[in-house]
């Protein structure tokens, strides 16, 4: 072999090898956060960790008005971490009012204690056995993390989902628990159709029919349900003072009746009152006021 042959053949093999997974024994496992990734390799899907370079932190005490949901979701993450029994976990609700921030909380409070995370796209929880073999034997905790889940009834991650948390996970590792978000809370479409086949026993005791019994069956597994709600009006104009506060609008602005109004006006706009909208609007609130105070110094363009 030619000394250039040589180097091609080198520079291929270090093409590929990048390709290819992490070794275990060199995986950095200090990360809170990791994504399970699938990349085309040779004609074939390959799954893998791959760590989050810069995981987005959440203190709890910022989270306001979902106390009991809060309450709940640390008591089942505190058993997990300590290696107690502990429930899978399904946040549903409205859209915005801190759902995915809680996991992330969770994270932040116990990351210390060896909590770390796993966000996987709905498309690739078929791999959730392979996730499990993964991060077999490890001393860390892990939360498999889906977020904005929903199905459809022939999805093949439903039924991977189903399986895993009918125990087969468990079976595989006591180290991981299944958190998911959805805005639907039985995860699947809910036509009135679905209601067709419900009957009555000779008890009137109401017994669904076998489409909606199969669409019930996945959010059963999950032992913990929490739900959550759009804010009221005064609670949003709350969250959008705690917002403001924490990126350095002074307090005399943040009171101002003017603004108050036009945080419910963009609420409005937006189709409903949340936490994610409350945060956006302080965002726009205090950059637009930074602007204006630089424009009146003569450095900066005018706010808008």
């Amino acid at each position: 072999m030619t000394p250039k042959t040589e180097q091609l053949f080198g520079d291929v093999l270090e093409r590929l090898l990048a390709m290819l997974p992490e070794p275990a024994e060199r995986f950095d496992w200090t990360r809170p956060a990791y994504r399970w990734v699938r990349r085309r390799v040779l004609g074939t899907d390959v799954g893998a960790l791959e760590a989050v370079e810069h995981f987005a932190s959440v203190e709890l005490d910022s989270l306001l008005h979902i106390e009991r949901q809060k309450k709940l979701i640390v008591q089942n993450t505190e058993a997990f971490v300590r290696h107690l029994p502990a429930n899978n976990v399904l946040l549903t609700g409205a859209r915005g009012t801190g759902k995915s921030s809680l996991i992330r909380g969770c994270l932040t409070r116990y990351y210390g204690e060896g909590l770390r995370l796993i966000e996987v796209a709905k498309e690739d929880l078929c791999d959730l056995f392979e996730i499990v073999r993964a991060v077999r034997g490890r001393s860390e905790r892990f939360i498999v993390f889906c977020d904005d889940l929903s199905f459809e009834l022939a999805e093949g991650g439903y039924k991977a989902l189903k399986a895993a948390l009918d125990g087969s996970v468990a079976a595989g590792g006591d180290n991981i628990v299944v958190y998911a978000t959805s805005n639907r809370r039985h995860l699947m479409p809910e036509p009135a159709t679905d209601n067709l086949g419900a009957r009555l026993d000779e008890d009137g005791e109401l017994h669904p029919g076998e489409v909606l019994e199969e669409k019930l069956s996945l959010a059963e597994r999950f032992g913990l349900w929490l739900s959550f709600y759009p804010f009221t009006q005064e609670q949003y104009l709350a969250v959008v003072d705690e917002a403001m506060a924490f990126l350095g609008v002074p307090g005399a602005r943040r009171g101002d009746e003017a603004l108050r109004l036009e945080a419910l006006q963009f609420a409005i706009e937006r189709g409903g009152r949340s936490g994610r909208v409350a945060t956006q609007f302080a965002r726009m609130v205090a950059a637009r006021d930074t602007l204006g105070r630089l424009a009146g110094q003569g450095g900066g363009q005018d706010a808008p």
